[in-house]
């Protein structure tokens, strides 16, 4: 049996994520430092710590993907969409209270999750179907215990719901993003 693990993660050294340049409100092509890498790592790309060319592409690419303003400037709402806080010591759990996670989630769901929302726990998608961080839908919501609209449930409980699904039946909930 999987041990779950209780822990609070928060994103960036201390939980806070910064521009390098006097704290500011974006990460931008020229930014460099701690939030930058963190930025990168949720990306994908060489988590370098600097925002050059690769990084703004990678950027305007989740931008486009993700129906967002497509300017290549990590500001307040590409930050949200990403899960990271951008204002200096502002932690992700106090601007967001779904970025707090009580359980320690396996690799492949944190893989599945990006696939799925972006790593979004609000998101809805299109026909309204699938909803949340797994973009559960109603009925395997209700079967793994869960009550209402995942999309409103805490990103702990979403990580939860996700771990005993996928400890039940493996990826196969998620025939796109668990086969990757």
């Amino acid at each position: 049996m999987v041990t779950v693990l209780i822990l609070a993660l928060t994103l960036g050294a201390g939980g806070a994520l910064a521009a390098s340049t006097g704290g500011g409100s974006s990460l931008k092509n020229g930014s460099s430092g701690p939030a930058v890498v963190q930025l990168q790592k949720k990306l994908h790309v060489t988590a370098d710590g600097a925002f050059g060319p690769a990084t703004e592409k990678a950027v305007r690419g989740y931008q486009r993907g993700h129906g967002l303003t497509i300017d290549g400037v990590v500001g307040p709402q590409t930050a949200g969409a990403l899960g990271l806080s951008l204002a200096v010591g502002d932690t992700a759990a106090a601007r967001n209270p779904h970025a707090t996670r009580s359980v320690g989630t396996p690799p492949i769901l944190d893989r599945i999750a990006r696939c799925e929302s972006g790593g979004n726990p609000t998101a809805v998608d299109p026909s309204g179907t699938y909803r949340g961080k797994y973009q559960f839908d109603r009925g395997t919501w209700a079967a793994m215990g869960g009550s209402g609209d995942p999309a409103k449930a805490s990103e702990a409980e979403q990580d939860r719901r996700a771990l005993k699904l996928y400890q039940a039946r493996g990826t196969s909930p998620w025939p796109v993003c668990g086969a990757r």
